[in-house]
């Protein structure tokens, strides 16, 4: 079997067993993007498992990352000659569909930020890590599926941002208690009077009005990309709009809670996935409920 076609299948194999955690590779995708796109997760799957995984020590993983920027710069150079089967798939995606590399290393770069930096001064801040291990993501699949237009790169970041946003809300004690992380921004919890400890609190009443104000922006943030998934045709389109509506019922649950229970885990049921991919499946219908769910008029 030919070197790069074992590459592909590594990454596939790769991928499927991660495939919980792997949306993209849901069968809304037309076939020819599937490949590409289970090389990509192998990608940023290892790599975050570098940062993250194992009982490895942070100079560790920094320089397990550290290989993988030099590979991928090998790549960006075109004299990668390594055996890698992530890499030489890479290789071949990268050219075949000429993805920008910079977008690979903003993803290596942030997990790089997630070995050593556990805190967040401001917002901005915040926005800065989420361009880097976010946005890329919606990026590539922009530019696997055609040429993306400046509107919806943009549209496309806002709506990555926002669902890693979302992703941190839902899991702020898991963040606190396991890997010692805050992705709210330190200025903001002085600003509110509110501890760190408190963040653990089974009562949340009296940190509501801080948390409120994360769910605030993530919404606008989502509302400024919402159409997104109306203006890529085909099976792309519908895979966009479905992601962008589960993360915007994700966040609509969390909004609804009561303010002394903000820390309680929202959970999709399987009816309502079932649903989510229904209502994407026609433009109108999933930006009617998209809106009614964001209480955009």
């Amino acid at each position: 079997m030919p070197e790069l076609e074992q590459a592909y299948q590594f990454c596939q194999k790769l991928a499927k067993s991660h495939y919980e955690n792997f949306p993209v590779a849901s069968v809304l995708l037309p076939k020819r993007l599937r490949r590409p796109i289970s090389v990509i997760y192998a990608f940023a799957r290892t790599a975050d498992d570098f940062a993250d995984e194992g009982d490895l020590l942070p100079q560790q993983r920094l320089a397990l990352l550290e290989e993988f920027s030099t590979a991928l710069q090998a790549v960006s150079d075109n004299i990668y000659q390594d055996t890698d089967p992530i890499f030489i798939a890479l290789d071949d995606v990268i050219k075949q569909h000429a993805l920008p590399t910079e977008l690979f290393a903003d993803l290596l770069d942030a997990f790089k930020q997630d070995v050593t930096k556990q805190r967040y001064q401001s917002f901005a801040d915040v926005l800065d890590y989420c361009r880097r291990s976010a946005n890329p993501v919606g990026r590539l699949l922009l530019h696997l599926s055609g040429k993306p237009t400046p509107q919806q790169l943009e549209q496309s970041d806002a709506i990555c941002s926002s669902l890693q946003l979302i992703n941190f809300y839902q899991d702020i004690v898991q963040d606190l208690t396991e890997s010692d992380r805050v992705y709210i921004p330190t200025d903001e919890l002085e600003q509110f009077g509110v501890g760190e400890q408190q963040l653990l609190s089974e009562d949340t009443t009296k940190i509501a009005p801080l948390l409120r104000l994360q769910y605030q922006r993530a919404q606008q943030m989502m509302t400024q990309g919402i159409e997104l998934g109306c203006t890529i045709k085909g099976r792309v389109g519908w895979e966009i709009r479905a992601m962008t509506l589960g993360g915007i019922i994700t966040l609509n649950k969390l909004i609804k809670q009561k303010d002394h229970a903000l820390l309680s885990r929202p959970r999709l049921t399987k009816l309502t996935l079932l649903q989510t991919i229904i209502f994407s499946l026609s433009k109108k219908q999933y930006l009617r409920h998209a809106k009614q769910l964001l209480d955009i008029p």
